[in-house]
């Protein structure tokens, strides 16, 4: 397994390939390719594939967050989804704040991370 912290060269259409395995859907190219342009992109490669994403949104000083954190199920329950949050822990300029998809908490607490404020959406139609 490959990984590449700050991936600069993770194009839209790699990623989007990965993310309709994960979270299937009509995601516009451009669009993604602007998104990926303003995170940190950590990422996990099996020879070609993209097998796993952690992105990180940050200003820099006051706050950061995990946009998501996504590996392909077929590569799950392998150590790639502790790995990139590890190498988050060790290469993001601030503190990191998420939310979880329900069910997956224990994950979170196995690899270190605490229970912190509850979130809140306010959904935009795309």
């Amino acid at each position: 397994m490959e990984y590449r912290i700050d991936d600069k060269m993770l194009n839209a259409s790699v990623f989007l390939t990965f993310v309709n395995q994960v979270w299937p859907g009509d995601y516009d190219i451009e669009k993604t390719q602007n998104a990926l342009s303003k995170t940190q992109n950590i990422t996990a490669y099996d020879g070609d594939r993209l097998v796993g994403c952690l992105r990180i949104l940050s200003d820099g000083y006051f706050f950061g967050t995990i946009t998501e954190l996504l590996v392909l199920p077929d590569y799950q329950n392998k150590g790639i989804g502790s790995q990139l949050l590890q190498l988050a822990k060790k290469n993001t300029p601030t503190m990191l704040y998420f939310g979880s998809q329900p069910g997956i908490e224990a994950f979170y607490e196995k690899n270190g991370c605490q229970r912190s404020l509850q979130s809140y959406i306010i959904e935009k139609k795309r």
